[in-house]
């Protein structure tokens, strides 16, 4: 069993055990002189932390009867029709659902629109009017006057509107809300001078909105500059350094708002939000657990509060609805893991997708490329076996046109000694007539080996179509170097004479012959 020195905490009930918590993570007190300040209190969490910071009445006993007898008042529960017939249906002994909240408003200031009356009725009010500006000049002046008084006896409203700019409603203009909140920013550390207050630089609505992005609670600050407990509050307790720091602890998610009632946007949320006295807290959060989605007010502070309690009463609220709000951001958090796990799922699907549509797409270029080059290839094959058998054709053709070798006794003959290549037969030695062309003598170096075979030549083979003959030699005089072109029209006589010595050059080698005819062919 537990024990603290003389107190054995296993003894107390577990409502006392936890009303030690909430009382010890407060004043971080002993846990053998918390509990019997507890008893002496009744254990009312409230009245022990207010007892041990400004210390105990004349008459603690009564004091803690007294708070005892008093029956708390639980706020108001929205319920429908069907929720009505749900809570008589539930079975005897099941735990009742906790009391909803009230629901928290988005305020919006609406900028404020001035009305022409008619000519006539501003000509009947226009006495009025004018009397009415005459005052408010008279009063204006004499409020003036009276700031030139020492401060001992100045009135505190001009005190306050002098130090601080917190003016009557006449005269004060309305801002934007981002305007408004750094005015009030500016006004309170005018008045209170330099503080770490982290107030919201923004309009209500901001942040509203911000708390329930973030799961994180809103504290609400509303001030009247005239009301005589406003500056008692704030030096005392706003401005409490527990109050500050509990405020500016990262751990307690809060964000503060605070507003000037004689502000719009300030008064609208003192409407909405029931402000019946001054000064006035409230703490809004998301409450998940009430099967909503909506802002709620989870706690209201009226009037001057000793910072002590002003700490405990957040401090409770906070801690009854922080677990809710960390369930709900682990669920949030949990549920934005799983959609950027599932986004990521998507995208690296998406990629696999694409690089093996990318794949069959190279393997389907790649196969009708492979299909084109097999065509080509095939193509190219006949039609270098066309232009093979179409150059055979030729050949036996042009073989048959060779005007034969002319007789010894005949005139007008030009003798020619033509050095073949080694691949045709050496030297070879033939007359030819002198009208005899250039061409024609190509013709016979061509077909020389069908002329030397006469059997292989052919009367009747015909000249293929479309077919043109080129030559894959040239002929040539060695000395001097003269190269003899396949002319048609130039005789052998005006060009060589009537003799000479002549040599078959080859253009190209053999292997690369077929190559030329093919890439010709296609």
């Amino acid at each position: 069993m537990a024990s603290n020195g003389n107190i054995d905490i296993g003894q107390l009930s577990p409502e006392q055990q936890s009303a030690l918590e909430q009382y010890t993570q407060v004043t971080a007190q002993d846990i053998k002189d918390a509990v019997p300040l507890l008893e002496r209190s009744q254990w009312n969490v409230q009245i022990a932390i207010a007892k041990f910071f400004d210390g105990e009445g004349p008459d603690p006993v009564a004091e803690a009867m007294a708070t005892q007898n008093d029956i708390p008042r639980q706020a108001a529960r929205h319920e429908n029709l069907q929720e009505s017939f749900a809570a008589s249906a539930r079975p005897f002994g099941r735990s009742l659902p906790r009391v909803r909240p009230d629901p928290a408003p988005r305020i919006v200031p609406q900028p404020q629109t001035t009305t022409r009356l008619p000519f006539v009725l501003t000509v009947l009010f226009a006495p009025f009017n004018f009397g009415y500006k005459a005052v408010s000049t008279l009063f204006r002046t004499f409020m003036y006057i009276l700031a030139f008084l020492p401060a001992s006896i100045r009135p505190r409203m001009i005190t306050t509107s002098m130090t601080s700019g917190w003016k009557g409603t006449m005269g004060r203009r309305m801002l934007m809300p981002r305007d408004t909140a750094a005015r009030f920013k500016r006004e309170f550390e005018e008045e209170y001078g330099n503080n770490s207050l982290p107030f919201f630089e923004g309009g209500f609505a901001q942040a509203l909105d911000l708390a329930k992005k973030e799961l994180k609670f809103l504290l609400i600050v509303l001030m009247s500059p005239e009301h005589d407990d406003t500056e008692s509050f704030t030096r005392e307790t706003l401005l409490s350094p527990d109050v500050i720091n509990f405020i500016n602890d990262p751990s307690n998610n809060i964000i503060l708002w605070g507003g000037n009632v004689l502000d719009s946007e300030a008064y609208q949320v003192a409407a909405e939000y029931n402000c019946t006295k001054f000064p006035f807290s409230c703490l809004v959060c998301l409450t998940p657990k009430e099967g909503s989605t909506r802002m709620s007010i989870v706690k209201r502070l009226a009037g001057p509060l000793p910072p002590a309690t002003y700490l405990a009463e957040i401090q409770t609220a906070i801690n009854k609805y922080a677990p809710d709000l960390a369930s709900a951001r682990a669920e949030r958090t949990a549920n934005e893991v799983a959609r950027n796990l599932r986004t990521e799922q998507d995208s690296a699907y998406e990629r696999s997708l694409a690089r093996d549509r990318e794949r069959a797409r190279q393997r389907r270029e790649a196969e009708a490329a492979a299909a084109e080059a097999e065509r080509q290839a095939r193509e190219r094959a006949k039609a270098a076996e066309r232009r093979a058998a179409q150059r055979q054709q030729w050949r036996r053709w042009r073989a048959g046109t060779v005007a034969p070798e002319p007789e010894a006794s005949a005139k007008d003959v030009v003798r020619l000694a033509l050095k073949m290549p080694d691949e045709a037969g050496g030297r070879i030695v033939r007359r030819f007539a002198g009208t005899t062309t250039v061409e024609e003598l190509y013709a016979f170096v061509e077909c020389y080996d069908l002329i030397k075979a006469e059997e292989q030549i052919d009367d009747d083979v015909e000249e293929p179509e479309g077919y043109e003959h080129d030559y894959k030699f040239r002929i040539a005089s060695p000395m001097p170097r003269v190269v003899y072109e396949p002319d048609t029209k130039a005789t052998l006589a005006d060009t060589i004479g009537r003799s000479g010595n002549l040599i078959v050059e080859s253009i190209i080698p053999d292997d690369e012959s077929d190559d030329d005819d093919n890439q010709g062919t296609a």
